[in-house]
């Protein structure tokens, strides 16, 4: 598809100037648009005055006796001549006086403001654009062409290309000059010495690049200097040509080093071109205020850091100078407000200010991290940060660069403790072979060294910067790097160091930052009152109680445990200190609790333990469940809000899962991933319904939505475990499931028990909430009631298991008299306490027993069964029907009325 090397460049130089045109068609369109608004109201709020009159006119008008005295002159015009006029003067019209009755003259029509059409866009915008790349292309094609027909040698064609450029840079600085004396304005969205400079700059780029990569002519030291003097020289005609030019410049002064290779890289010759490349697009985009062109210069810089750093022998030196250099020249000329950089409104975090420092924060931790943290890495990293605050601290534009400050200072000390332990990020399964611990070749002294100086840095400056903005946003970012770093720091030391083992020296070191911390909160809460400073103290109170959290070691399911204090904790404060962050801060500490668990529910692995309710399920889900349930009373006193809420929710979910936990290891004997059982079925039913009676109680008294909602669900979990777990999975009925003994058995545990819990839930609901609600818990109570005497019966025909051998005459009569008794049972209840739900229950299973009878024992029994179960169904019904007219419905008979004595 392409003939030769020439082909590729002059697409890639085509592609490039379009790109930047359309970029200068944009901004240039944007910039007229808003010269034509001013402009008009310009001309609509400009006084309009009365042309001057004539000197005839003047004369006329004057009376007689007055004399004509000639203007004083001024100085200026004593000693200049007047303009020369390259337009014709049309006379003035005459103005008639208000006395004649002359109307008013007429405002001034604004300029004209119209939408160019086709033939003005094709005739000044479109052929300036297509021209420029004319002339570029056209240079490469001639040298082309003459290459191809042998007309001259490589040593005339770099001279021709060269003079070629010259000539265009010529053509566009007399150009410029040209407008300038003429006093004709140039389209800004189609200069045309801007299109000539820009065609000769990439000629220029295209010669040198050519006598050098193609015919030798030029060392690649010569050959890269000279691009750099054309990219340089770029920038600097860029202040006079506009963005474009601009844009063209600082991608070839970054693309020299590419373009001009050797096989043995001088990295010190390369950040020194770098740094001379950055200072001056830097201040290119200060003067002329290009946002853009600064971010991407530090785009380009950043980029510029990765060659070199995937070898074994990182050289430091040149890199740690490379992004020193761009630190300091971003502080100077890009940061707002700090030294020579663009003025802004004080309060406000500035992106590009902010973005600037953290991307060579970002480049200082790359070279850490790939120089395995060698002394001078870490020492140029040091400086950065302690630039950061610097910078921060005297510019608020900067403040945002303190996120990427306390990251960058993380990640290089976790980093550290994981390439010095790297079996902490090994799966409970083992390492594979071969893999096993690398030294570090970093100094821990240094390392120790640093880290005390970032604390103590983050920890006062965060403090101290406390009540020096207007701004709330600005002393909160400080406080949160001030609190978050030292924290980081002590947890990547700890797991360096003392392996995240049990440590006294450690856990003296979080009691002393836990008290720091607390002396701040209580010296900002007694401060007068200023923006931000109340979730400062909030934030310097969580600092507090997660320092304490350290002292737990953080060992197995310690960290829950700690975690989970540190809700409680914060709730309590909140109670001492109404800061509103604080309760938001305990439900934060909930939920990251909650997350903790749903990653590993046992929350020790394998080491839970084998002894039941006493193991680490009772600490890793108990002591949480208690600091939520104490930290939801503290709460409660201030407000009924979403952090009570969600704290109220964690409690009830630990309380829950506490209790299936512990069931699940009591049941399975320790063993966790067992399938379930008959006892563990019934355990949990049990407990989930004894949950939902005491939470509809605390409802009553609470009248938290939680605790309604809660209820709720744990009836429903206790329902859906009653049907499919015991009904179905675990049936002894269908499945082979032992049973245990005659009475004390688990159909008593599985089937009384659940019966006995949803009748009482069923009473604990009447009266607030549905009739049919409380209706279905009830006869959910009467199926697991019938259920356990028909299993009770099974059990006492067929031993320990129920499924197997046939069903006789005897059993089958059993279970007709056992339901027409238990129905006898009911109705007597319901008769001595006055409850129709126990008749309507009672109603319910003797028509079961009736319908069994009839269908079942009709067919099945024979003999003396089949007689003696309807004859005792005759009796009891026509008991019943007696019962029900003598007691129930007792009709009072009417005595006739006493005979009538005469008198």
């Amino acid at each position: 598809m392409f003939d030769g090397p020439f082909d590729v460049f002059a697409l890639i130089i085509a592609i490039i100037a379009i790109l930047i045109a359309i970029k200068a068609s944009s901004q240039a369109a944007d910039l007229r648009r808003r010269f034509n608004a001013l402009e008009e109201r310009f001309y609509a709020q400009r006084p309009i005055q009365p042309p001057p009159l004539l000197p005839t006119q003047a004369q006329a008008e004057m009376p007689a006796t007055a004399t004509v005295e000639p203007p004083p002159l001024a100085p200026e015009a004593e000693a200049v001549s007047p303009p020369l006029v390259t337009e014709e003067l049309s006379p003035p019209p005459l103005t008639l006086s208000p006395a004649a009755g002359a109307p008013p003259p007429l405002p001034a029509s604004p300029p004209d403001i119209r939408e160019p059409g086709f033939e003005e866009r094709l005739g000044t915008r479109w052929v300036v654009w297509i021209g420029g790349l004319a002339l570029a292309l056209g240079g490469f094609f001639m040298v082309r062409y003459s290459i191809e027909a042998g007309l001259l040698g490589p040593g005339v064609r770099v001279f021709l290309g060269g003079l070629f450029a010259a000539a265009l840079l010529g053509a566009g600085e007399w150009t410029r000059r040209k407008e300038s004396i003429s006093n004709i304005a140039a389209l800004p969205i189609a200069n045309i010495p801007a299109i000539l400079t820009a065609a000769g700059t990439a000629v220029a780029f295209a010669t040198i690049y050519a006598a050098y990569a193609l015919y030798g002519f030029l060392v690649p030291a010569t050959a890269f200097v000279l691009l750099g003097i054309v990219a340089m020289c770029t920038l600097a005609a860029a202040l006079l040509h506009g963005p474009a030019l601009a844009g063209l410049g600082v991608v070839g002064a970054f693309a020299t080093p590419v373009l001009v290779s050797s096989g043995k890289p001088d990295y010190w010759a390369l950040y020194i071109y770098l740094a001379v490349v950055t200072a001056a697009s830097f201040g290119l985009a200060r003067i002329r205020l290009w946002r853009w062109l600064a971010v991407t210069t530090i785009a380009f810089a950043v980029l510029w850091l990765f060659p070199g750093l995937d070898t074994d022998q990182v050289q430091v030196a040149p890199h740690a100078f490379h992004v020193i250099a761009g630190f300091v020249l971003a502080a100077l000329l890009v940061v707002c407000g700090f030294m020579f950089g663009p003025a802004i409104e004080d309060g406000e975090i500035e992106p590009i200010s902010s973005g600037a420092l953290g991307a060579y924060l970002f480049g200082a931790m790359v070279i850490v991290l790939s120089s395995a943290h060698a002394d001078l890495a870490l020492t140029a990293f040091t400086l950065l940060v302690g630039g950061t605050l610097f910078v921060a601290w005297r510019a608020q534009a900067a403040t945002g660069a303190l996120g990427a400050a306390a990251a960058t200072v993380f990640i290089v000390f976790a980093e550290w403790a994981v390439r010095a332990n790297p079996d902490m990020l090994v799966l409970p399964g083992g390492a594979m072979s071969g893999i096993g611990p690398s030294s570090t070749d970093s100094s821990v002294t240094l390392h120790l060294v640093t880290a005390a100086i970032f604390a103590a840095g983050f920890g006062i400056a965060g403090f101290l910067a406390q009540g020096r903005s207007n701004s709330a946003i600005i002393p909160v970012v400080w406080s949160v790097a001030g609190v978050a770093t030292p924290v980081a720091i002590l947890v990547a030391l700890y797991a360096r160091i003392a392996h995240l083992d049990r440590s006294i020296p450690f856990a003296i070191l979080a009691v002393l930052l836990a008290a720091s911390f607390g002396a701040a909160t209580e010296a900002l809460t007694r401060r007068e009152t200023r923006p931000g400073i109340m979730i400062s103290a909030a934030l310097f109170a969580t600092g507090t109680l997660g320092a304490l959290a350290l002292t737990f070691a953080l060992e197995k399911g310690w960290l829950t445990i700690a975690l989970a204090l540190m809700s409680l904790g914060t709730a309590w404060i909140s109670l001492q200190r109404p800061i509103p962050f604080l309760r938001w801060l305990a439900a934060l500490f909930a939920g990251l609790v909650t997350a903790r668990i749903a990653y590993d529910p046992r929350i020790v692995g394998d080491a839970v333990g084998t002894t039941p309710i006493f193991n680490w399920l009772l600490w890793g889900y108990g002591l949480p469940a208690a600091s939520f349930w104490a930290a939801s009373l503290f709460l409660r006193r201030r407000a009924d809000d979403a952090p009570l809420r969600m704290v109220e929710t964690a409690a009830i979910l630990f309380t829950a899962l506490l209790a299936f936990m512990e069931i699940r290891h009591f049941a399975t004997g320790g063993d966790m991933i067992s399938p379930p059982s008959l006892l563990e079925f019934a355990l949990q039913v049990c407990v989930t319904l004894a949950m939902a009676i005491g939470l509809e109680r605390l409802a009553l008294r609470s009248h938290s939505v939680v605790h309604n909602v809660g209820a709720v669900v744990l009836t429903a979990i206790g329902g859906l475990v009653s049907v499919f777990g015991l009904l179905i999975l675990e049936n002894p009925l269908i499945w082979r499931v032992d049973v245990g003994g005659a009475v004390f058995n688990l159909l008593l545990l599985g089937y009384a028990l659940p019966a006995v819990l949803m009748l009482l839930l069923s009473y604990a609901v009447a009266g607030t909430r549905g009739r049919a609600y409380a209706n279905t818990i009830a006869g959910g109570a009467l199926v697991f009631a019938l259920a356990y005497v028909t299993l009770e019966i099974r059990r006492f025909y067929h031993g320990l298991i129920l499924s197997s051998g046939p069903t006789t005459g005897a059993e089958q009569y059993t279970y007709s008299i056992g339901w027409l008794g238990f129905g006898v049972v009911l109705l007597g209840v319901g008769l001595l306490v006055n409850s129709e739900r126990a008749r309507l229950a009672s109603a319910a299973v003797i028509a079961l027993t009736i319908l069994k009878a009839f269908v079942i024992d009709m067919s099945t029994l024979a003999g003396v069964y089949r007689a003696l179960s309807f004859m005792g169904l005759g009796i009891v019904l026509v008991a019943i029907g007696w019962l029900y007219q003598r007691i129930l419905f007792r009709r009072q008979v009417t005595p006739p009325p006493a005979p009538q004595t005469g008198s």
